[in-house]
């Protein structure tokens, strides 16, 4: 399997020319969380005390063995040390509205969803950094990229302050965060969009070696993801809305944080190649499997 690898010239170049990812990037991630923010409440939180198994469970797939399985897969496919890094990056960043959104769909456990990003949005400001330092160093990406202190800083700037600001803002106006929360859902699938469409284009003569060395590992990714989400709580004895809850949860991840990372904070728009490759395959991959499940569902009902 052939290797493309993309020139630090190539990328510092890219980096220069693009307004979009060096300052625009980042300021929409934190609108985008910031409005995840107007969505939760403490309560959000609290329920984790209601229903505690189903939270540990679905954490721990996501902390502990999606990073494994994707671990597994850049081992499998051998894949060069800057697309390994970006496998990591995704499964590291967390579910986000999007997995609600599928819950909601194929009739999972909503509430479960909404305490799972909650929880989620404020592990991803240390797992981040933790596993994509892990990548770095293992992958020996040491001399191209960096994850130090000041990025980690950055890191949790935009993911966990943002959306710290939109509780608060919730909490003090109610009316404000229900009529903001429709616009800023349509914002981030059109900054997700743009971003993975931009980042493509940025490696337009790389792309097509990239999807035959990342398309097949992240679409197993996201299919691994979400069935073994769906069949760890079936086997717990859960019930379907909450196996539907959790795999929704852990499989389908918020690409725009992978995207900001790889393209702001590491500066590496071959890092961002797997998140902006996923960012497409798991809508058809989530629709697909939730239709599979629920389908059974229905005709063991039926039967």
């Amino acid at each position: 399997m052939p290797h493309t690898h993309l020139t630090l010239a190539h990328q510092k170049e890219f980096m220069d020319d693009s307004v979009l990812i060096s300052t625009f990037l980042p300021i929409a991630l934190a609108v985008i969380m910031f409005g995840l923010g107007l969505s939760l409440t403490v309560d959000d939180f609290r329920r984790t005390a209601r229903t505690p198994r189903a939270v540990v469970v679905a954490l721990a797939l996501q902390i502990l063995v999606l990073p494994v399985l994707a671990f597994g897969l850049i081992l499998l496919f051998d894949l060069p040390p800057l697309l390994a890094v970006g496998v990591m990056l995704l499964a590291a960043s967390p579910g986000g509205t999007t997995a609600n959104l599928f819950s909601h769909l194929f009739r999972g456990d909503v509430a479960l969803n909404i305490t799972l990003t909650a929880v989620n949005s404020v592990l991803a400001a240390v797992t981040i950094p933790v596993i994509t330092n892990f990548a770095i160093a293992y992958f020996d990406a040491d001399g191209e990229l960096g994850l130090q202190f000041g990025k980690i800083a950055q890191v949790i700037a935009i993911v966990l302050i943002p959306v710290a600001f939109g509780m608060l803002v919730r909490s003090r106006s109610l009316a404000f965060a229900e009529r903001a929360d429709r616009p800023v859902r349509i914002f981030s699938i059109v900054i997700l969009v743009l971003v993975a469409v931009g980042a493509l284009i940025g490696e337009r003569s790389n792309v097509v070696g990239y999807l035959e060395q990342v398309g097949l590992v992240t679409g197993l990714f996201c299919l691994a993801s979400l069935a073994i989400g769906y069949g760890a709580a079936r086997l717990l004895k859960m019930g379907e809305p909450q196996s539907i809850a959790i795999s929704m949860e852990i499989g389908i991840h918020n690409t725009t944080v992978a995207l900001t990372v790889a393209l702001s904070v590491l500066e590496s728009t071959e890092v961002a190649i797997p998140a902006a490759v996923y960012s497409f395959l798991m809508y058809a991959l989530a629709t697909a499997f939730g239709y599979l499940v629920t389908g059974r569902t229905r005709a063991q009902v039926s039967s």
